[in-house]
Protein backbone atom coordinates (compact mmCIF):
# COMPACT_ATOMS: atom_id res chain seq x y z
CA UNK A 1 0.00 0.00 0.00
CA UNK A 2 1.76 3.16 -1.24
CA UNK A 3 0.42 6.33 0.39
CA UNK A 4 1.22 10.00 -0.10
CA UNK A 5 -0.06 12.61 2.35
CA UNK A 6 -0.46 15.98 0.66
CA UNK A 7 -0.06 18.75 3.21
CA UNK A 8 2.47 18.83 6.05
CA UNK A 9 0.53 20.99 8.49
CA UNK A 10 -1.00 19.97 11.81
CA UNK A 11 -3.32 17.25 10.51
CA UNK A 12 -1.03 15.98 7.76
CA UNK A 13 1.87 15.52 10.18
CA UNK A 14 -0.37 13.87 12.77
CA UNK A 15 -1.65 11.31 10.26
CA UNK A 16 1.84 10.85 8.84
CA UNK A 17 3.31 10.14 12.26
CA UNK A 18 0.52 7.73 13.22
CA UNK A 19 0.42 5.84 9.92
CA UNK A 20 4.12 5.60 9.01
CA UNK A 21 5.00 2.80 11.49
CA UNK A 22 2.21 0.65 10.01
CA UNK A 23 3.00 0.85 6.30
CA UNK A 24 6.19 0.31 4.34
CA UNK A 25 5.81 3.22 1.95
CA UNK A 26 4.39 6.48 3.28
CA UNK A 27 5.52 9.75 1.75
CA UNK A 28 4.74 13.33 2.77
CA UNK A 29 4.29 15.97 0.06
CA UNK A 30 5.59 19.26 1.49
CA UNK A 31 5.16 22.56 -0.32
CA UNK A 32 8.46 23.87 1.04
CA UNK A 33 11.76 22.05 0.47
CA UNK A 34 13.11 23.13 3.87
CA UNK A 35 10.19 21.35 5.57
CA UNK A 36 10.65 18.28 3.37
CA UNK A 37 14.35 18.17 4.25
CA UNK A 38 13.59 18.58 7.96
CA UNK A 39 11.13 15.66 7.93
CA UNK A 40 13.55 13.47 5.98
CA UNK A 41 16.45 14.06 8.36
CA UNK A 42 14.82 14.61 11.75
CA UNK A 43 11.40 13.07 11.26
CA UNK A 44 8.01 14.29 12.46
CA UNK A 45 8.11 15.09 16.17
CA UNK A 46 4.87 13.86 17.70
CA UNK A 47 3.85 14.80 21.23
CA UNK A 48 1.36 12.12 22.15
CA UNK A 49 -1.69 12.53 24.34
CA UNK A 50 -0.03 10.51 27.13
CA UNK A 51 2.85 13.00 27.28
CA UNK A 52 5.42 10.87 25.47
CA UNK A 53 7.27 12.10 22.41
CA UNK A 54 8.54 10.31 19.33
CA UNK A 55 10.44 11.08 16.13
CA UNK A 56 8.87 9.38 13.12
CA UNK A 57 10.95 9.23 9.96
CA UNK A 58 9.08 9.64 6.68
CA UNK A 59 9.92 9.94 3.01
CA UNK A 60 9.23 13.35 1.49
CA UNK A 61 8.52 15.07 -1.82
CA UNK A 62 8.62 18.80 -2.44
CA UNK A 63 8.88 19.00 -6.22
CA UNK A 64 6.68 17.15 -8.70
CA UNK A 65 9.46 17.30 -11.30
CA UNK A 66 11.56 14.96 -9.15
CA UNK A 67 8.69 12.87 -7.80
CA UNK A 68 7.85 9.21 -8.53
CA UNK A 69 4.88 9.90 -10.79
CA UNK A 70 1.88 7.54 -10.98
CA UNK A 71 3.28 5.53 -8.06
CA UNK A 72 0.75 5.81 -5.21
CA UNK A 73 -2.41 3.91 -4.36
CA UNK A 74 -3.81 6.59 -2.06
CA UNK A 75 -3.39 10.35 -1.72
CA UNK A 76 -4.62 11.63 1.65
CA UNK A 77 -5.26 15.35 1.26
CA UNK A 78 -4.82 17.44 4.41
CA UNK A 79 -4.22 20.90 2.94
CA UNK A 80 -6.25 24.00 3.70
CA UNK A 81 -9.39 24.32 1.60
CA UNK A 82 -8.00 27.17 -0.52
CA UNK A 83 -5.24 24.79 -1.70
CA UNK A 84 -7.62 22.03 -2.86
CA UNK A 85 -7.05 22.73 -6.54
CA UNK A 86 -3.28 22.52 -6.17
CA UNK A 87 -3.65 19.37 -4.07
CA UNK A 88 -5.85 17.82 -6.75
CA UNK A 89 -3.25 18.52 -9.43
CA UNK A 90 -0.52 16.97 -7.25
CA UNK A 91 -2.70 13.92 -6.58
CA UNK A 92 -3.35 13.52 -10.30
CA UNK A 93 0.39 13.45 -10.97
CA UNK A 94 1.25 11.04 -8.16
CA UNK A 95 -1.62 8.54 -8.16
CA UNK A 96 -1.71 5.35 -10.19
CA UNK A 97 -4.50 5.10 -12.75
CA UNK A 98 -6.82 3.41 -10.22
CA UNK A 99 -5.47 5.35 -7.22
CA UNK A 100 -7.82 7.12 -4.85
CA UNK A 101 -7.73 10.63 -3.37
CA UNK A 102 -9.19 10.97 0.14
CA UNK A 103 -9.97 14.47 1.40
CA UNK A 104 -9.92 14.99 5.16
CA UNK A 105 -10.23 18.76 4.83
CA UNK A 106 -12.54 21.23 6.51
CA UNK A 107 -15.50 22.94 4.88
CA UNK A 108 -17.53 22.47 1.72
CA UNK A 109 -16.33 22.32 -1.89
CA UNK A 110 -13.07 20.38 -1.50
CA UNK A 111 -14.38 17.24 -3.16
CA UNK A 112 -15.43 19.15 -6.25
CA UNK A 113 -12.09 20.98 -6.55
CA UNK A 114 -10.08 17.77 -6.26
CA UNK A 115 -12.39 15.88 -8.63
CA UNK A 116 -11.62 18.39 -11.39
CA UNK A 117 -8.18 16.76 -11.52
CA UNK A 118 -8.56 13.12 -10.49
CA UNK A 119 -12.22 12.59 -11.39
CA UNK A 120 -15.22 12.30 -9.12
CA UNK A 121 -15.04 8.50 -9.28
CA UNK A 122 -11.60 8.61 -7.60
CA UNK A 123 -12.36 11.32 -5.02
CA UNK A 124 -13.51 10.06 -1.63
CA UNK A 125 -14.82 12.21 1.21
CA UNK A 126 -13.72 11.72 4.78
CA UNK A 127 -13.85 13.62 8.06
CA UNK A 128 -11.87 13.27 11.25
CA UNK A 129 -12.35 14.39 14.82
CA UNK A 130 -8.66 13.90 15.54
CA UNK A 131 -7.19 17.16 16.85
CA UNK A 132 -3.64 18.34 16.26
CA UNK A 133 -1.79 21.52 17.13
CA UNK A 134 1.16 22.58 14.99
CA UNK A 135 4.04 23.56 17.29
CA UNK A 136 6.54 24.22 14.51
CA UNK A 137 7.55 22.78 11.13
CA UNK A 138 6.99 19.03 11.36
CA UNK A 139 6.29 19.21 15.10
CA UNK A 140 2.76 18.52 16.36
CA UNK A 141 0.86 17.82 19.55
CA UNK A 142 -1.90 15.21 19.40
CA UNK A 143 -4.53 17.26 21.21
CA UNK A 144 -7.62 15.07 20.99
CA UNK A 145 -8.84 11.74 19.65
CA UNK A 146 -12.18 11.22 17.93
CA UNK A 147 -13.68 9.10 15.22
CA UNK A 148 -12.74 9.28 11.56
CA UNK A 149 -15.28 8.46 8.86
CA UNK A 150 -14.85 7.66 5.17
CA UNK A 151 -17.82 7.88 2.80
CA UNK A 152 -17.13 5.92 -0.40
CA UNK A 153 -19.47 6.67 -3.30
CA UNK A 154 -20.20 3.43 -5.12
CA UNK A 155 -18.84 -0.09 -5.07
CA UNK A 156 -15.40 0.62 -6.52
CA UNK A 157 -14.64 3.34 -3.98
CA UNK A 158 -16.00 1.12 -1.21
CA UNK A 159 -13.70 -1.76 -2.18
CA UNK A 160 -10.70 0.57 -2.35
CA UNK A 161 -11.59 2.15 0.99
CA UNK A 162 -11.44 -1.12 2.95
CA UNK A 163 -7.65 -1.25 2.94
CA UNK A 164 -7.35 2.34 4.11
CA UNK A 165 -9.94 1.88 6.86
CA UNK A 166 -8.09 -1.22 8.09
CA UNK A 167 -4.77 0.64 8.10
CA UNK A 168 -6.21 3.61 9.99
CA UNK A 169 -7.65 1.34 12.68
CA UNK A 170 -4.39 -0.60 12.95
CA UNK A 171 -2.64 2.73 13.55
CA UNK A 172 -5.04 3.62 16.36
CA UNK A 173 -7.16 6.00 14.26
CA UNK A 174 -10.71 4.86 15.04
CA UNK A 175 -12.28 4.77 11.55
CA UNK A 176 -15.62 3.66 10.15
CA UNK A 177 -17.40 3.74 6.79
CA UNK A 178 -20.35 6.14 6.40
CA UNK A 179 -22.87 5.84 3.56
CA UNK A 180 -24.29 9.39 3.36
CA UNK A 181 -21.70 11.85 1.99
CA UNK A 182 -23.76 14.99 2.61
CA UNK A 183 -24.57 13.95 6.17
CA UNK A 184 -20.89 13.27 6.76
CA UNK A 185 -19.77 16.65 5.43
CA UNK A 186 -22.38 18.57 7.37
CA UNK A 187 -21.69 16.72 10.60
CA UNK A 188 -18.12 18.09 10.49
CA UNK A 189 -19.17 21.46 9.08
CA UNK A 190 -21.48 22.13 12.03
CA UNK A 191 -18.72 21.28 14.52
CA UNK A 192 -16.23 23.52 12.73
CA UNK A 193 -18.75 26.35 12.45
CA UNK A 194 -19.49 26.22 16.15
CA UNK A 195 -15.87 26.12 17.29
CA UNK A 196 -13.35 27.54 14.85
CA UNK A 197 -14.32 31.17 14.32
CA UNK A 198 -15.14 31.81 17.98
CA UNK A 199 -11.89 30.19 19.13
CA UNK A 200 -9.95 32.37 16.69
CA UNK A 201 -11.70 35.60 17.68
CA UNK A 202 -11.34 34.94 21.41
CA UNK A 203 -7.91 33.27 21.10
CA UNK A 204 -8.82 30.41 23.40
CA UNK A 205 -8.45 26.61 23.20
CA UNK A 206 -11.54 24.56 22.41
CA UNK A 207 -12.33 23.60 25.97
CA UNK A 208 -12.95 27.19 27.06
CA UNK A 209 -15.86 27.50 24.65
CA UNK A 210 -17.73 24.66 26.34
CA UNK A 211 -17.49 26.01 29.89
CA UNK A 212 -18.02 29.76 29.40
CA UNK A 213 -21.73 30.63 29.39
CA UNK A 214 -21.36 33.48 26.89
CA UNK A 215 -19.45 31.25 24.49
CA UNK A 216 -22.02 28.50 24.82
CA UNK A 217 -24.81 30.94 23.95
CA UNK A 218 -23.03 32.10 20.80
CA UNK A 219 -22.14 28.56 19.77
CA UNK A 220 -25.74 27.48 20.20
CA UNK A 221 -26.88 30.26 17.85
CA UNK A 222 -24.27 29.37 15.23
CA UNK A 223 -25.15 25.67 15.37
CA UNK A 224 -28.89 26.32 15.23
CA UNK A 225 -28.48 28.40 12.05
CA UNK A 226 -26.37 25.67 10.45
CA UNK A 227 -28.92 23.00 11.33
CA UNK A 228 -31.73 25.08 9.83
CA UNK A 229 -29.77 25.46 6.58
CA UNK A 230 -29.10 21.70 6.49
CA UNK A 231 -32.81 21.02 6.99
CA UNK A 232 -33.66 23.40 4.13
CA UNK A 233 -31.32 21.34 1.95
CA UNK A 234 -32.93 18.06 3.13
CA UNK A 235 -29.66 16.92 4.70
CA UNK A 236 -29.94 14.54 7.62
CA UNK A 237 -27.71 15.39 10.57
CA UNK A 238 -26.39 12.12 12.06
CA UNK A 239 -26.81 13.07 15.74
CA UNK A 240 -29.94 13.91 17.70
CA UNK A 241 -28.67 17.05 19.45
CA UNK A 242 -26.11 18.87 17.28
CA UNK A 243 -25.23 21.46 19.92
CA UNK A 244 -24.53 18.79 22.54
CA UNK A 245 -22.33 17.05 19.99
CA UNK A 246 -20.32 20.26 19.48
CA UNK A 247 -19.92 20.58 23.26
CA UNK A 248 -18.69 16.99 23.40
CA UNK A 249 -16.08 17.72 20.73
CA UNK A 250 -14.95 20.78 22.69
CA UNK A 251 -14.47 18.59 25.75
CA UNK A 252 -12.67 15.84 23.80
CA UNK A 253 -10.27 18.39 22.27
CA UNK A 254 -10.13 20.77 25.25
CA UNK A 255 -6.45 21.70 24.89
CA UNK A 256 -6.47 21.96 21.11
CA UNK A 257 -6.10 25.21 19.22
CA UNK A 258 -8.72 25.15 16.48
CA UNK A 259 -7.34 25.34 12.96
CA UNK A 260 -8.72 28.85 12.40
CA UNK A 261 -7.04 30.03 15.60
CA UNK A 262 -3.76 28.50 14.44
CA UNK A 263 -4.13 30.30 11.12
CA UNK A 264 -4.76 33.65 12.82
CA UNK A 265 -1.80 33.19 15.15
CA UNK A 266 0.41 32.33 12.17
CA UNK A 267 -1.10 35.22 10.16
CA UNK A 268 -2.13 32.92 7.32
CA UNK A 269 -5.33 32.60 5.30
CA UNK A 270 -8.20 30.91 7.19
CA UNK A 271 -10.94 28.58 6.00
CA UNK A 272 -13.81 30.67 7.37
CA UNK A 273 -15.25 31.18 3.86
CA UNK A 274 -15.85 27.44 3.39
CA UNK A 275 -17.17 26.96 6.93
CA UNK A 276 -19.29 29.78 8.41
CA UNK A 277 -19.22 31.59 5.05
CA UNK A 278 -20.61 28.54 3.25
CA UNK A 279 -23.45 28.28 5.76
CA UNK A 280 -24.25 31.97 5.30
CA UNK A 281 -24.25 31.71 1.49
CA UNK A 282 -26.45 28.62 1.45
CA UNK A 283 -28.75 30.25 4.00
CA UNK A 284 -29.18 33.24 1.72
CA UNK A 285 -29.98 30.99 -1.25
CA UNK A 286 -32.57 29.07 0.77
CA UNK A 287 -34.15 31.99 2.65
CA UNK A 288 -32.73 30.88 6.02
CA UNK A 289 -31.42 33.76 8.19
CA UNK A 290 -27.84 33.21 9.35
CA UNK A 291 -26.84 36.43 11.17
CA UNK A 292 -24.30 34.80 13.51
CA UNK A 293 -22.51 32.84 10.78
CA UNK A 294 -22.44 35.94 8.58
CA UNK A 295 -21.02 38.07 11.41
CA UNK A 296 -18.36 35.53 12.36
CA UNK A 297 -17.28 35.26 8.72
CA UNK A 298 -16.87 39.02 8.45
CA UNK A 299 -15.02 39.29 11.76
CA UNK A 300 -12.53 36.52 10.96
CA UNK A 301 -11.88 37.98 7.51
CA UNK A 302 -11.27 41.36 9.17
CA UNK A 303 -8.80 39.66 11.54
CA UNK A 304 -6.93 38.33 8.51
CA UNK A 305 -6.72 41.66 6.69
CA UNK A 306 -5.67 43.69 9.76
CA UNK A 307 -3.02 41.27 11.01
CA UNK A 308 -0.14 43.67 10.33
CA UNK A 309 -1.83 46.41 12.38
CA UNK A 310 -2.48 44.28 15.47
CA UNK A 311 -1.78 45.88 18.85
CA UNK A 312 0.26 43.55 21.07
Amino acid sequence: MDIVIIGAGAMGCLFGALLAPHTTNLTMYCRQERVARLLRTRGIILQRMDGTQSHVRVKTISNIDNAPLKSFDYAIICTKAHASGDAGAIAQALLRSQGMALTLQNGLGNRECIAEYVGIERTVVGITAQASTLLGPGRVRHAGAGQTFIAPDGGQQRRQSFGLVALFNEAGIDTMVEEDIDALLWSKLIVNAGINALAALLRVPNGVLAVDSGCRTMMAQVVDEAVQVAQALNITIPYKNPFNHVLEVCAQTATNRASTLQDILHQTHTEVEVINGAIARLGLLNNVPTPMNSLLTQLVKALETTASERVA
